[in-house]
């Protein structure tokens, strides 16, 4: 079974139904051989979609990823790069920083996106998030940088990340083009995203978000406290139901049926956890077992 593609945007790229998150990559500790099988093995799967941002790893999985595009090139024309940009962190790698902070400036976007593109052996980007929103972002400034960018060709298509919808209307006002996506935590254990309006404003646009930590960074399998324990019984029922699938591929099948559109991100790089993700795009919720597992995680039935 392979995972399918959708139109992100009606003017936006082309993404998998779910995306593979590179944030872990660095503590895989998978050599240079290792990396480029699991990518291939994931484009055979129909994983198009490769999720970074220049700070994951302490700034050093885009490099190990463009590693990886170094030693099997064609393998660049089969997928398509998100990285993001704006969070500057205390690091080895980056002595200059004082503190952690962000820092949504042209100077400092134009110069994470020619990082990017060199580590990643690219020469395009196919979509740059804004990482965080910034409270010092100059709105008309960050749109110039992107405006450039995408008009040199190195940036295909722009979005945000963690942006509230009024901080995501209000950079979306300077551009002359849309941005495609909002990237936001959400999954069953943290459903703010669907009642602080971003994904409703998501469906309004028609811009399918990208749900980061859609299994909750793996606390719904190992947490114990009341919310965890009462949706591990509500997704093991549901599965059970739906012919035995695991509780894993519940969880992703309570987002992709959702009406937005929203695109899971993998944050692993075990193939077996990968293909059963995959075989998730496949389950048909009913709305009562959506609501089954949106009460549990509520701990409490719809008002």
């Amino acid at each position: 079974m392979t995972v399918s593609q959708i139109a992100v945007a009606d003017e936006g790229p082309q993404f998998s139904r779910l995306a593979l998150g590179m944030w872990r990559l660095a503590s895989w500790q998978m050599s240079r051989a290792e990396r480029v099988a699991m990518i291939e093995a994931c484009l055979d799967l129909g994983f198009t979609t490769y999720d970074h941002a220049d700070i994951y790893g302490d700034y050093t999985c885009e490099g190990l990823f463009g590693a990886a595009l170094a030693e099997k090139p064609a393998l660049r024309e089969r997928m398509q790069l998100v990285t993001k940009c704006g969070i500057k962190l205390v690091s080895k790698n980056r002595p200059a920083h004082a503190i952690k902070h962000y820092d949504t400036s042209k100077a400092h976007i134009v110069a994470s996106v020619e990082n990017s593109l060199k580590v990643l052996h690219t020469d395009r980007i196919d979509l740059l998030l804004i990482h965080r929103p910034d409270p010092l972002m100059d709105a008309d400034e960050t749109a110039e940088a992107l405006t450039a960018l995408r008009g040199a060709g190195k940036v295909l298509y722009c979005g945000v990340s963690n942006f509230n919808p009024a901080q995501f209307e209000l950079l979306a006002s300077r551009l002359a083009f849309p941005l495609v996506t909002n990237q936001v935590e959400l999954s069953a254990l943290n459903m703010e995203a669907l009642h602080d309006g971003s994904v409703d404003m998501c469906q309004r646009l028609r811009v399918s978000p990208m749900a980061w930590s859609p299994l909750g960074g793996g606390r719904l399998f190992r947490e114990e406290g009341a919310q965890a324990v009462r949706l591990r019984e509500a997704l093991g029922r549901v599965g059970e139901a739906l012919g035995g699938v695991t509780i894993d591929q519940v969880a992703l099948a309570w987002l992709l049926n959702h009406p937005a559109r929203i695109i899971p991100i993998l944050g692993t790089g075990n193939m077996e956890r990968i293909r059963s993700a995959a075989a998730a795009e496949a389950l048909q919720l009913s709305r009562e077992q959506w609501f089954a597992i949106w009460s549990a995680s509520a701990g409490s039935e719809v008002p």
